[in-house]
């Protein structure tokens, strides 16, 4: 095998993933090792998620470099990232609760890699924190696919017992088997809420009570609603469920943005079909406003901040000026500002990127100026010297008649 094996990282139902290391390359990757029974062959899960994950190459997705197969294991062969998000949450955050611009930058690629999977008419089908993964550059990726389907196909009906529970659609745990895309933007939601606050939304113990759970929110649906989610999905058998008033996600995350909680509202819809989509929701007011999202704490001095810019995606546009920061004038109070840039290629700043980008520029502002003070300098010694012997040459530059300060490699 062209990979050495390094450490055990984790292991789930099917596999174990292990730290490796490249021959060829000296690339650190991960190994998720399947071993397989004589009688039951590959499990129908691997063969799903390295049919899918052949066809999905997107930076907010994992990739899948490689495929070993021998007559005990399989062996998939992925890109590595440093953790999960999960726990990029518990080391990064403010009791699991991420900074403003770490929620907004993650939640865009989130999104970003849920669209691109819809758009090649894939489900993910188990999204929750544990399955994304961070790599050192902050950049966000979908991970194990071991539960995606491909839809479209023919058969239209799918398994209820699919998304960890904590992060089912309401629709799936009243027992719909003909969902679709809506279900994996619920999750999304679900991850959403918990960034905010560092705990998840609705934390049920088993199917019922995490739809008692959800409906203690955003409240019990009337029998309107119930009644159209069953027409639309003839397997539920609605019930008779306690009427509770719907509580404000304000009220629930106080410190997120009006705009993060409208986005929150149009992810977390009762009805599947009032959801708004992956792709709409990248051109939500959250991510396209020039005004940043005001709660939480800021970002912990020697963290990882999320990435400066979104990354490439085949709809949107592949180049975009940078505005840099101006330097406050004197006597004026600076106040920071967001640059305005179109919708789907927008740059997420951290805090400490924006004071990391103004001291640079002050820091580049000083020098240039004692370097016009020297030059100034310079050039006067030089009339000087010229007004006594007119005869003697400029010094070419590296000679030792050269202004001392000039004397260093360019």
């Amino acid at each position: 095998m062209n990979y050495i094996q390094l450490e055990k990282l984790g292991e789930g139902t099917y596999a174990t993933v292990y730290k490796g290391r490249s021959r060829t390359t000296n690339e650190i990757v991960a190994l998720k090792e399947i071993h397989l029974d004589a009688e039951e062959g590959t499990p129908s899960t691997a063969i799903r998620e390295i049919s899918l994950m052949k066809e999905l190459k997107h930076v907010n997705i994992v990739r899948l470099h490689d495929v070993i197969h021998t007559e005990t294991k399989l062996i998939l062969i992925f890109e590595y990232c440093d953790q999960d998000l999960k726990k990029y949450m518990d080391q990064h955050g403010d009791r699991g609760a991420l900074d403003p611009a770490t929620v907004r930058s993650f939640m865009y690629q989130l999104l970003k890699g849920t669209s691109f999977c819809h758009e090649n008419r894939v489900l993910h089908r188990d999204l929750k924190p544990q399955n994304l993964l961070i790599n050192r550059k902050g950049e966000l990726k979908l991970g194990d696919f071991g539960l995606a389907r491909a839809f479209g196909v023919p058969v239209n009906t799918f398994s209820n017992e699919v998304v960890t529970l904590w992060y089912r659609a309401p629709d799936v745990l009243l027992g719909s088997r003909t969902y679709n895309t809506s279900i994996d933007v619920w999750s999304c939601g679900c991850i959403f809420a918990e960034m905010i606050s560092g705990v998840p939304l609705f934390r049920g113990r088993d199917n019922q009570d995490q739809l008692l759970h959800i409906m203690r929110i955003i409240g019990t649906p009337d029998d309107r609603v119930l009644r159209k989610i069953a027409t639309e999905c003839p397997e539920i058998t609605i019930k008779q469920y306690p009427k509770y008033p719907k509580i404000s996600f304000q009220q629930v995350l106080p410190k997120a943005s009006p705009q993060a909680i409208d986005l929150l509202e149009r992810l977390l819809q009762f009805d599947p079909s009032k959801r708004i989509t992956a792709t709409e929701a990248l051109s939500h007011p959250y991510f396209t406003s020039t005004v940043s999202p005001s709660y939480g704490p800021s970002p912990t001095p020697g963290s990882m901040p999320p990435p400066q810019f979104n990354f490439p995606h085949p709809h949107s546009h592949p180049h975009h000026q940078q505005q840099q920061p101006q330097p406050p004038q004197q006597g004026q109070q600076h106040i920071p500002q967001q640059p305005t840039y179109p919708p789907h290629s927008q740059p997420i700043y951290t805090q400490q990127d924006a004071a990391r980008m103004q001291a640079q520029a002050q820091a580049q502002a000083m020098a240039q100026a004692q370097a016009q003070a020297q030059a100034a300098h310079v050039h006067a010694q030089a009339q000087a010297q010229a007004h006594i012997n007119q005869q003697v040459p400029v010094a070419p530059y590296g000679t030792a008649g050269y202004p001392a300060q000039y004397q260093h490699a360019r």
